[in-house]
């Protein structure tokens, strides 16, 4: 499943700050907490704990970073975790400024999940739209959009 934006903010902007898991608890309403298990920043090979509230449940996975190419293209793929879930961002300038952002999700639900899919991928797609359009308003904030700080 397939999300795209436009951010009124330059590409490496925007990419350096949604590229960094520490942020994403900050737009995406669904995840509480991300805790590297590996050294920040993010690397091929970098891997992070999320714990999200999807559907009522609480869900604890960890990602790793399988493709990176900065600025341009991050795919995470879980390790461990309820369901096999691939995430991959992608960033290309939309003009002078502009960024067009997609956000891919794809898994193989098992068992429960399973029976389950069409309203997970519905709830899913829901869930993306509002985490870019939470994004775009983060980015898009008068004054100075956020910097991608070092996760501490």
């Amino acid at each position: 499943m397939l999300t795209e934006i436009v951010i009124e903010r330059p590409c490496a902007q925007v990419a350096a700050y949604a590229a960094d898991p520490s942020h994403a608890p900050e737009w995406y309403a669904n995840i509480e907490s991300v805790a590297w298990q590996t050294p920040a920043p993010v690397q091929l090979g970098s891997r992070m704990e999320f714990v999200a509230r999807f559907l009522g449940r609480r869900l604890a996975y960890t990602y790793e970073v399988v493709a990176l190419a900065p600025g341009e293209r991050l795919v995470m793929r879980t390790a461990e975790g309820p369901f096999p879930m691939e995430t991959t961002y992608t960033w290309e300038p939309a003009g002078v400024a502009r960024t067009r952002m997609a956000l891919r999700n794809r898994g193989e639900p098992a068992g429960f999940g399973k029976v389950a899919a069409p309203a997970m991928a519905a709830a899913m797609r829901r869930a993306n739209r509002k985490d870019l359009a939470n994004l775009k308003r983060i980015m898009e904030r008068p004054g100075d959009a956020p910097a991608a700080a070092a996760p501490g």
